[in-house]
């Protein structure tokens, strides 16, 4: 019994020395998977960060190389147009040059062997004809500083001419209307054309100011005025009814027996009987 008790623990033993051997050697498996993945891991980080450090010199290689392509097309376009604007100016150039030789060539006397000389008429004809003809071979930018050089011309010769003569050049300004003319034509307007008209305090004022005088409001514009001054209301209806008032009391203080001071008492009693 003692015999088969002590078998018994010793298989005990060594099955769990086995169990322990078996759970070392998983754990040394699970750890040195770990270590590898581990390595693994870091070098694929290595591998990326290498790949990022190269792209980036290459695009801004690439930059650089777009802007500096950018750049040189620039400077090609300006380097053209400054040609097409030198070409131009020297064509009009040249077709000046061409021209003052053809007048300084018709300017000198005509030789002794030409019997019938040109007439004026003929001569001016065939100047037309020409400058037709150099100006069929100009382009429009060509023809466009042509023109404006010969409009710098023109005035430059009217200046010195104006200099010469002892003339200064004035430029005449157009007469502004008068106060009187824009107060009656603000009257017709509301008289004639009720729709365009718009109310203006200053004209308004310069009626009420100046109703009674004939020469600066004649009758027909008066006629206008009465209709219009039924409109007041306020402050201004008030002060005209008592302008008219006081104008009658001095008139028929005086007793003036003059056309013009009737006249003006006449208006008066009109406005009153009109806003009373």
């Amino acid at each position: 019994m003692t015999k088969s008790k002590q078998n018994e623990h010793e298989n005990e033993c060594d099955r769990k020395k086995m169990k322990k051997s078996k759970s070392f050697k998983m754990k040394e498996q699970e750890a040195c998977r770990q270590e590898e993945n581990q390595d693994r891991i870091k070098k694929a980080k290595k591998r990326k960060k290498s790949t990022e450090t190269e792209v980036a010199p290459s695009s801004a290689s690439e930059l650089e190389v777009k802007n500096r392509r950018a750049e040189s097309e620039l400077t090609e376009v300006k380097v053209k147009k400054k040609s097409k604007k030198h070409q131009a100016e020297d064509k009009t150039e040249e077709v000046q040059t061409e021209r003052k030789k053809k007048k300084k060539k018709r300017c000198k006397p005509e030789e002794a062997e030409q019997d019938v000389p040109a007439s004026a008429a003929e001569e001016h004809r065939e100047e037309e004809e020409e400058d037709e003809e150099d100006e069929m071979h100009l382009s429009p930018e060509e023809k466009r500083a042509l023109e404006r050089k010969a409009k710098k011309m023109r005035k430059q010769e009217e200046k010195r001419r104006l200099k010469a003569e002892g003339k200064s050049v004035e430029k005449v300004k157009p007469a502004k209307p008068s106060a009187a003319q824009l107060a009656l034509d603000y009257l017709t307007c509301w008289s004639e054309n009720r729709d365009d008209w718009k109310f203006q305090k200053t004209r308004q004022t310069w009626l009420l100011q100046h109703m009674f005088d004939s020469e600066k409001v004649p009758d027909e514009k008066f006629s206008m005025l009465l209709p219009y001054l039924d409109g007041l209301r306020g402050v201004a209806r008030d002060t005209t009814v008592q302008k008219a008032e006081s104008l009658m009391r001095e008139l028929e203080g005086e007793g003036v027996e003059d056309s013009g001071a009737q006249l003006r008492a006449h208006r008066a009693r009109e406005v009153i009987q009109m806003l009373a």
